[in-house]
């Protein structure tokens, strides 16, 4: 078997080698500004909270200091698949390849839309979300952070690429499972085994995507592209040629790219649970919303109301009309006074917003009862959309949608400064613990040396997968994509596979649900007794 040893970095001469010094002082500075950005803004923020006591203060700082620790081991964990083929094709020296790749997943959360981050927070139970600044919403968080936090810290240290995405939503069902074994069936909702069975498809087939397509698109490239250097083990310690080096620098940037588009939002939506649970009134309801944009939501809320009018069959009112919507989250069964009790909740929630300009101006001391009864809301729109019961006609349906839209406009949205914290806290992992996944993706998936055309196919599949999953709102797992991409090409080339990390790359896919679900429900048992 050849020497696949890591590319010589520390050459000293010549113009790329000042290039790979200067891009990593380069980088802490973004960094360093990227810091001061956040810390600035989250201090704006927080002026107009009126808090008598350090408490919330204190819970918000350690929260966010284990969220972002989070995203650090995110980023040393998932980011070192991007640059594992540029390094091993010797396209880029690791120094400047994982400053490049932090580069562009900064870029690539910057640029997130949030959906798959508030696509994942809906497998949790609804009176969680709900009671998030309660001991048991501190519990909930705390949990899912630390349970994923150890395991994709234990795979780190045996060099193991385990998806960071299975382990969050792992955690996730186990906190939810937990929940409902600690209150049995009343009075509590356990996970969304529906959204949860839409998540589990993309990471159950999202690896056999990479495996199939990455083997597929090398056949192909060996037939279309008869450039022979495309396909020979690199030379040690020299580049190849430019073309063939700006293709996988180009795919190395495209991954980097979408791991930060959609992974990076994976912690987003629980520092937005964080911030909502420990100062509602900064971050309970989204104060970018303007005074037009809160004049059109109150008109849509007007319309909305009358479509639900036409559709009680004459149900009388409800004494407690979120109480009821809520249960209808819960059980997701329709009941004869359902729709009504949405429509004396949309009335409330227009009460409540009408007296005020905007957003930013609804009282301190309603906004978090507001955001709730938004929140229920919409989920109570988007299982009516999804279950088509109760029948709406086509164009009451799409009044109710265009005011889910608008109630989602005020309540899921994700500061600009939260991103970038997510976005410094990936970058940072990218630069500290690359190498131990690097090397397993580099060495140990095939038993001959990673080919220009190998690594250029695997993460052009993954860099494809992984972008469509982002526009459609789904978690992938950029490591399991790419590490099964690698393995199809080894497979299609007939380079053959090395079996025992094939078996331990298996081994964690299978065993990262159940054990992130094991820990999770262990660690919100224990929280919700310390709390």
């Amino acid at each position: 078997m050849p020497d696949l040893t890591l590319p010589d970095s520390n050459d000293s001469n010549g113009p790329r080698s000042l290039g790979r010094r200067l891009s990593m002082p380069i980088f802490l500075v973004v960094i360093g500004v990227g810091i001061i950005y956040c810390v600035t803004h989250l201090m704006h923020d927080l002026e107009s909270v009126q808090q008598s006591s350090i408490l919330p203060y204190l819970l918000l700082g350690v929260a966010l200091m284990i969220a972002l620790g989070f995203e650090f081991v995110n980023g040393f964990h998932d980011t070192a698949n991007a640059v594992a083929t540029v390094i091993y094709t010797h396209s880029l020296a690791p120094n400047l390849a994982v400053v490049w790749s932090g580069m562009w997943n900064f870029a690539g959360v910057l640029v997130s839309s949030g959906a798959v981050a508030f696509g994942i927070l809906q497998l949790l139970p609804v009176e969680l979300i709900l009671g998030v600044g309660t001991s048991q919403g501190f519990a909930m968080v705390f949990a899912l952070l630390i349970a994923a936090i150890i395991w994709n810290l234990g795979t780190w240290a045996l060099g193991i690429p385990s998806s960071s995405s299975h382990t969050l939503i792992g955690s996730v069902i186990g906190v939810g499972l937990m929940n409902q074994m600690m209150h049995g069936p009343s009075g509590t909702s356990g996970v969304d085994w529906g959204q949860a069975l839409a998540v589990g498809k993309s990471l159950l087939f999202s690896p056999l995507v990479g495996f199939i397509l990455a083997g597929l698109l090398l056949y192909v490239m060996k037939l279309v592209v008869r450039v022979p250097a495309l396909y020979k083990e690199p030379k040690k310690n020299t580049p190849p040629p430019f073309w063939i080096r700006c293709l996988l620098i180009l795919t190395c940037t495209g991954v980097s790219f979408a791991h930060g588009s959609n992974d990076g939002q994976k912690g987003m939506g629980l520092i937005m649970l964080i911030l909502i649970g420990t100062v509602p009134t900064a971050y309970a309801l989204n104060k970018a919303v303007t005074p037009a944009e809160t004049q059109t939501f109150l008109s849509v809320g007007h319309h909305a109301s009358e479509v639900l009018g036409k559709y009680i069959n004459g149900a009388a009112p409800v004494a407690d009309p979120r109480a009821t919507v809520q249960l209808y989250v819960q059980t997701k069964a329709v009941q004869p006074d359902t729709v009504v009790a949405l429509k004396q909740l949309t009335d409330i929630i227009d009460g409540q917003v009408g007296p005020s300009s905007s957003m930013a101006t609804v009282p301190q001391n309603i906004v978090n009862n507001v955001r709730n009864n938004m929140y229920v809301a919409s989920e109570a729109l988007r299982l009516m959309d999804k279950q088509s019961a109760p029948t709406f006609a086509a164009d009451d349906a799409a009044v109710l949608k265009n005011f889910k839209g608008q109630l989602d406009h005020s309540t899921k949205f994700i500061p600009t400064w939260v991103k970038v914290a997510v976005a410094v806290a990936l970058g940072l992992g990218t630069m500290v613990g690359w190498k131990r996944i690097v090397v397993t993706v580099g060495e140990r998936i095939g038993k001959t040396h990673l080919t220009y055309g190998q690594g250029a196919s695997a993460e052009l599949v993954a860099m494809l997968t992984i972008g469509a999953a982002d526009v459609y709102g789904l978690p992938v797992s950029t490591t399991h994509v790419l590490s099964s991409g690698v393995a199809g090409t080894m497979a299609a080339n007939g380079s053959g596979l090395q079996w025992r990390t094939v078996r331990s790359l298996a081994l964690a896919w299978i065993l990262t649900l159940p054990v992130s679900i094991a820990l999770a429900a262990g660690l919100f048992w224990v929280f919700r007794g310390l709390f």
